[in-house]
Parts: structure tokens; C-alpha cells; sequence
């Protein structure tokens, strides 16, 4: 009982926060649509069953797509309770070998958030469209490319959602002052965007508590404006939301009713956000709070707003505020641009997710991820991306300064997200919940056919705006793909020029080298073998640390890897030569941690594997790349080391039942690491970080002295070594290959982010090797 009050408590909390974070763009809708409707040769057709006909059709569009598509079917096509494009793709490279991400490993789908429960695909007939997309790699780049291409249209609708969101909420300062010129309604958009961005750079989320309210006083205002309008106008206006209403509209307007279905569509624009933002408040909240709040207030408003033009067809272009009653006007003027920012606010943090989740996919350049520990869940923060977005957007309101404009692009953004998001849940309707084909091609005609009605419609207005969205996709399309097969590239290429492990326990347990004291973390792509960028680093310098840990960061096509089950762990050749392999494995929405936790991690990981393998979990002695194991560094094994804090250099804790292992460097070098590591105080926590042996748990002698040598490698110091990869196209590869890979790919990797800050490496241990790629 006390577990169910619990639950709805939380549910009614996220229901209510709901209204603020997922809902915006889809209540500030009212502003523009009836205006994008009427702009073309609609508006000549001043009639009562005009008006009807396009309230029933925005009825029955809201009703099919929002309500039925979205609210009930697509909240239950979740992964691990994600939406989104990206989600739906991770679905069907689980469940088929769709995906182009490399390292893959059977272990990968022992992790518990690979399969559902429930939903295993064994002694399950292999449908004809898995085995055909699985036999032709062209099938599997298509389907990548779709969604891309989505991914594409995404970041488009957070240019556009901000840019039409503000300039239509002030828009109605010339309803008011009828001499007040557009430059003016222009310039104060453009002041209220730069504001908006600008906030994200310094934290927005510090008013999060005030996003709820401010909408929820904005869909209960407009619902309340649209029953005075349909009491005092035409309370007949009921009759419109019979389908009968649309077949008289589309007889009587013909081609022009068709041409205004790409203003019609606006309504529901911000429809994708309930599926997107499904990780953050799940199914029965947003189901909840649309079904009964949003959709019946959106519906009266626009109900309202068809009786108040019924009467007042003249008024078009300005429909909202002129159906507004005076004594309403200025507090719904003031409202408008609080709303239409706290609309922008989750679109454009759905933004920074799609680019994040695109990066970890291997298939968007290096961007700086900034994880916000705040009220919102999940909340991430990309820099470049929030600047990007801030020129774009005001170039849009400069460049167009007119609604119907943007609202032609807008939509033709929003829709093709849509249909793209209709096909692909199409494929997983069949490939990962294994429903009848039928059904899927039910799915798929049902919501599809009225998606391609409304993509017809706004092909005839490209010419007028829709442009934008076509070309800016293009544009992200290409350097996706450009990344991408760059990336593919440099992966097969160590792929093929790795060092046989054999080759390098032929050396003998010092490897041919001086070995130093420290840890050296190697980053590399590879599961197996040795990268080249180790052996070329050898062969300038012939010295590495005493303990080598080939660390292999991949992302597995899940939304998150728990964190027992993120570090899988084995031995290279025998114990004496002090080398380990660590995959750590991140979902798609993952966070990498920052360099004194993942260092941390990792010597927990290595102290429980060392003990796993004593226990008997291990191979047998002698293997030269042995299996891997999971490790969960709070597990039983866990315990043998402990860790403390040092107020400086050779100072630490002591306890009477545990061993402080010192550093194996000289004094000399202690001070002078210590005076380096001045020079950046933020770096001294993990500096500071001393591991010692608990007595009472490690009473095997080797185990004892393997994991003395791992914690006196660790405080000696720990190195990251990366490689700087230097692509160039072979001297016969085609033109476009060479333009691909000199060029693009080239600019691409020269100005983002480097490895380094991906990976939130510290820079005062970071050693690069350069190596040029010949692909």
C-alpha cells in the first residue's frame, strides 16, 4: 500500500512536471497555425465551412497522430524506457546485425538492458527482410543513413522551433500597434533568442522550477480564450469535429485545401517530443498528462479560434490575438514569449541528446559533453552545438522575418522526423516485437498514408521557406556519414596492422624494454591484439610502464550499461608480464566519466579480476589474450583495497589492519611531480587518491603481492597514451574517396574536439602518438 502511494505520488509529480519539459512546442502551436493555413489561396474561400473544414482537419490530425500514434502506440516502443530515433535504431541492431559499430562481442549481450524480458529470439523463423538487410551492407548503410538523416531533421527542428516559437509570440505587438514596424518585432526576437541561448551557457536549468507553472497558466489561459470564443462567436462550431466536415472542406477547396495542409500540419508540431523525452518522466505520465489536459485545451483552442473566424475571416493573418477578448490581450502578450521560451528550452536540450547520442554512435565529430547535475535527468549541455544553434536560429528570423515562412520549414522538419520515425517503428514492429507482418504494414498505412498526404502538401512550399530544413540536413547528413566512414576506416585499419600478441610475449616479461613504475592506459579500439600505436611508441622510445592496460571504450547499442556490468576485464600472457585488457562498455546516453573516477574504476576493476582469477574464475596460466570477465568493483572481491586521501605528497591514512603501499619513484621525482601538479589545482583530488591492501581480506601470498604491484603502480603515476590518427586516401582511390578523407573528414577531425576532451583525459598525463593512416 505504502509502495503505490509512493508511485503516484511520483507519478503526479511527473506528470506535473511534464507540462514544462515536453509539451511546449506543441502548446505554442495556437500561435501560427490558423495564420500558415490561410496564407495561400485558402484564404480567398470565406466561408463557414472553410473555417469548419480546417478545424476538422486539425482535429482529426491531432487526434490520429498525437493522440493515437504517439500517446498509445509509440510510448510503448521504448528501449529500456528511451524514445527517440537513435532508441529505435539500437532496438533493431540488437535484435539484427544491422549495426556498423565496431567491436562488437558476444559478451556485449549478456548485459541485462540488451534483451527484454520475455523476448528472446530463439526458435523464431528468420523473417526474409532481417535476412536481407542482414546479407547486403548497402541495406544496412540505407537504413543508417535514414537515420541519420533524421538525426539530421532533428537538429533542424531545434533551429527552427526557438526561431518561429518567439518571433510568432511577439509578433502580436503589431496587433496592438498597428504602426509598429516588422524590423521592430524582428530585432526584439532576435534579443529574446540571444537571451535564451545565453542562458544555456550559464545554467537555464536554475529555472526549471518555473517552466511548469508558465505553461501550465498558458494552456489553461488559451483553453479558457477558445470557450469565451466559441460561447460568444458560434457555439455550432461542436458540429465541425464530425469527419464529415473534412470531405466538404477538401470537395469544395480542392486544390488549394490540399496546398493549405502544409500550414495544417504545424499542429502537430511538437508531437515528437513526448516519444524523445520518454526517459525522463516514462509512458503512464505523459500518456496521462496529454490525454487529459493538453489535448482537450489544445482542441478547445483551436475550436475557439474556428468560431471566432467564422465570423472574422478577415482577420486571418492575425487569428490568435485577434480572438483574444481586450481584457486578456496585454497579460496574453506578456505570457506569449515566457511560453514561447520555455518551449524552446527541451527542444533545444533534445538537441544536445541527439548529438550526444550521434557522437557515441561513432557518427558525429568530437564535441565537449558538459553532464548538468540538476533537477532535470540527464540534463547535458554542448557548447558548440548551443552556439551553432543561437547563429542559425537568429539567421532564420533575420533572413525570413515571416511566420508562414518558417512555418514552411518548420513543418516540412517536424514531418519528415515523423515519417521517418513511422517506418523505422514499422521494422521493429516485426524484427524486434516479432508481431505478424500485417501488422506492421498496417501500422505503417494507417499513420504513413496521412504523413504522405501532409509531405505532398509541403513539397509545394519549398520554394517558400522549406528549403531550409532540405539543404541544413544535407549539410549535417554529410558530415555524419563523413565521420562515420572515416572512423570505419581508421578502425579497419588497425583492424588489419595489429600486433600478434604471440609476437609480443616472444620478448619475455620486460618486452625487449626498460620497464618504469606507473600504469599505462593505451586507448584503443581493438577487443583483440595489440594496437600499432603501442609498437610505434616502442620503437621511439623503448620504455613503458611496469603495469600496460589496453583500455577499449565502446559503445554498445543500449541507452545505459550498469555499472556493476561496465568493465570487462582480462589478462594478456602470464602474470609476471603485468599486462590487462579493459573494455568499458557505455550505452548510447551514457556520460564518460571524468579522469579521476574512470582511474579509480579501473585499478578497483584490476584488484577484483586479479582476485577472481585466484579464486578459480580465470583461465588457465599461460593463455596468451585469455577471456574476459565482468567485474563489478563493489562485488565480493571488491574489499581487498581501500582508498584514502593525502593531504599531500608521501601522506596518508593509516589504519592498524591495512598495508599503505608507497610509490616506487625516487624522491627527487615525487617533488618535482608534486611542483608540477601546482600548476593545476583542480587536478590534486585524484592526485591525492591512495589505495592500501585490507591484511584481513588478501591472505594469498600471490594475490597479496600482484595487487602490491598494481597499487604501487598506481601511485607511481598513471599515464593515458592515445593516438593521433593522421587519414590520407591511397594514391588510386577514387575522387570522391579522396575528397571524402583528405578533405572532409580532414577539416572535420582539425577542428573538433580532441580525443582528449571526449574522453576527459587530464592533460598532465596524456602522452600522444602520431601515426599516419594510408586507407
Amino acid at each position: 500500500m505504502v509502495d503505490w502511494r509512493g508511485q503516484s505520488r511520483q507519478n503526479a509529480l511527473l506528470v506535473y512536471r511534464s507540462f514544462g519539459l515536453v509539451f511546449g512546442a506543441l502548446s505554442i502551436a495556437p500561435l501560427y497555425v490558423y495564420k500558415c493555413a490561410f496564407s495561400g489561396g485558402l484564404l480567398h474561400y470565406q466561408t463557414e465551412d472553410a473555417v469548419f473544414g480546417v478545424f476538422s482537419v486539425i482535429f482529426w490530425t491531432i487526434t490520429l497522430i498525437s493522440l493515437f500514434k504517439y500517446a498509445f502506440i509509440m510510448l510503448s516502443a521504448d528501449d529500456n524506457g528511451q524514445g527517440g530515433l537513435i532508441a529505435l535504431y539500437a532496438l533493431l541492431c540488437r535484435n539484427a546485425k544491422f549495426c556498423l559499430l565496431p567491436n562488437h562481442q558476444a559478451a556485449d549481450e549478456e548485459i541485462s538492458t540488451y534483451r527484454y524480458p520475455g523476448r528472446s529470439n530463439t526458435n523464431r523463423p528468420t523473417s526474409p527482410l532481417k535476412g536481407f538487410i542482414e546479407r547486403h551492407k548497402s541495406a544496412q548503410t540505407c537504413l543508417l543513413l535514414l537515420v541519420l538523416f533524421g538525426a539530421s531533421m532533428v537538429i533542424c527542428v531545434g533551429i527552427l522551433t526557438p526561431a518561429i516559437s518567439v518571433f510568432a509570440s511577439v509578433e502580436g505587438l503589431k496587433f496592438q500597434a498597428k504602426d509598429l514596424h516588422n524590423s521592430v518585432v524582428v530585432l526584439i526576437a532576435c534579443i529574446l533568442l540571444v537571451a535564451l541561448f545565453v542562458l544555456q551557457h550559464h545554467g537555464i536549468h536554475k529555472l526549471a522550477f518555473i517552466f511548469t507553472p508558465i505553461m501550465i497558466l498558458w494552456v489553461l489561459l488559451v483553453a479558457a480564450v477558445g470557450i469565451y470564443n466559441i460561447i460568444e462567436w458560434n457555439p455550432r462550431v461542436y458540429q465541425a469535429l464530425s469527419p464529415y466536415y473534412v470531405y466538404i472542406f477538401f470537395k469544395r477547396t480542392g486544390k488549394d485545401g490540399w496546398i493549405s495542409l502544409g500550414g495544417i500540419l504545424l499542429c502537430i508540431t511538437g508531437t515528437e517530443s513526448m516519444f524523445a523525452d520518454l526517459g525522463h518522466f516514462r509512458a503512464t505520465p505523459i500518456r496521462v498528462a496529454f490525454s487529459c489536459v493538453i489535448y482537450p485545451c489544445l482542441i478547445l483552442q483551436y475550436m475557439g479560434q474556428a468560431a471566432f473566424l467564422s465570423k472574422n475571416l478577415s482577420t486571418a493573418s492575425m487569428s490568435f490575438y485577434a480572438s483574444i477578448p481586450v481584457p486578456l490581450i496585454w497579460p496574453v502578450l506578456v505570457v506569449a514569449p515566457l511560453a514561447a521560451i520555455v518551449a524552446s528550452q527541451p527542444v533545444i536540450s533534445s538537441t544536445f541528446s541527439v548529438v550526444k547520442q550521434l557522437h557515441a554512435i561513432r557518427c558525429f565529430p568530437r564535441v565537449k559533453v558538459v553532464h548538468t547535475k540538476r533537477r532535470i535527468p540527464g540534463q547535458i549541455y554542448i557548447p558548440e552545438i548551443n552556439w551553432s544553434l543561437m547563429i542559425l536560429s537568429l539567421g532564420v528570423t533575420i533572413g525570413f522575418r515571416d511566420t508562414n515562412y518558417i512555418g514552411n520549414a518548420y513543418g516540412i522538419a517536424c514531418l519528415a522526423v515523423t515519417i521517418i520515425t513511422t517506418w523505422l517503428t514499422s521494422l521493429g514492429i516485426s524484427l524486434v516485437w516479432h508481431k505478424s507482418f500485417m501488422f506492421a504494414l498496417l501500422f505503417s498505412v494507417l499513420f504513413g498514408s496521412v504523413e504522405i498526404i501532409y509531405l505532398s502538401s509541403s513539397c509545394m512550399r519549398i520554394l517558400k521557406g522549406g528549403w531550409f530544413p532540405l539543404v541544413l540536413s544535407a549539410v549535417f547528413l554529410v558530415v555524419m556519414y563523413v565521420w562515420q566512414y572515416g572512423t570505419r576506416k581508421k578502425y579497419l585499419y588497425d583492424l588489419h596492422n595489429k600486433v600478434s600478441m604471440r609476437h609480443i610475449l616472444t620478448l619475455g616479461p620486460s618486452l625487449g624494454i626498460v620497464r618504469v613504475p606507473g600504469i599505462g592506459l593505451i586507448y584503443t579500439e581493438l577487443a583483440t591484439g595489440v594496437p600499432a600505436t603501442f609498437t610505434h611508441f616502442l620503437t621511439n622510445l623503448p620504455a613503458f610502464y611496469r603495469v600496460v592496460v589496453f583500455v577499449c571504450v565502446k559503445t554498445v547499442p543500449v541507452p545505459y550499461v550498469p555499472q556493476k556490468e561496465r568493465y570487462l576485464v582480462g589478462r594478456i600472457g602470464p602474470k609476471s608480464y603485468g599486462m590487462y585488457r579493459c573494455m568499458v562498455r557505455n550505452g548510447y546516453k551514457d556520460v564518460f566519466k571524468n579522469g579521476d573516477d574512470f582511474e579509480i574504476d579501473v585499478v578497483m576493476s584490476i584488484a577484483e579480476f586479479i582476485q577472481m582469477e585466484a579464486e578459480g574464475c580465470g583461465t588457465p596460466e599461460g593463455a596468451v589474450d585469455r577471456r574476459m570477465a565482468v567485474v563489478k568493483t563493489s562485488g565480493k572481491f571488491g574489499t581487498a583495497l581501500f582508498m584514502s586521501q593525502t593531504s599531500g605528497p608521501g601522506e596518508s591514512s593509516s589504519s592498524s589492519s591495512s598495508t599503505i603501499v608507497s610509490s616506487g619513484k625516487s624522491n627527487t621525482l615525487q617533488n618535482l611531480q608534486a611542483t608540477y601538479e601546482q600548476a593545476a589545482p583542480k587536478l590534486n583530488y585524484w592526485r591525492r587518491a591512495r589505495f592500501g591492501l585490507m591484511d584481513a581480506k588478501c591472505k594469498d601470498t600471490r594475490v597479496k603481492e600482484q595487487l602490491q604491484e598494481l597499487v604501487e603502480a598506481k601511485h607511481a603515476g598513471v599515464a593515458y597514451v592515445i593516438g593521433a590518427a593522421y587519414l590520407k586516401a591511397k594514391w588510386n582511390s577514387s575522387f570522391i574517396k579522396k575528397c571524402a578523407i583528405d578533405v572532409a573528414y580532414s577539416f572535420l577531425r582539425k577542428n573538433c574536439r580532441s580525443t582528449a576532451v571526449a574522453l576527459n583525459i587530464p592533460h598532465i598525463c596524456l602522452i600522444k602518438v602520431g601515426m599516419n593512416y594510408i586507407v
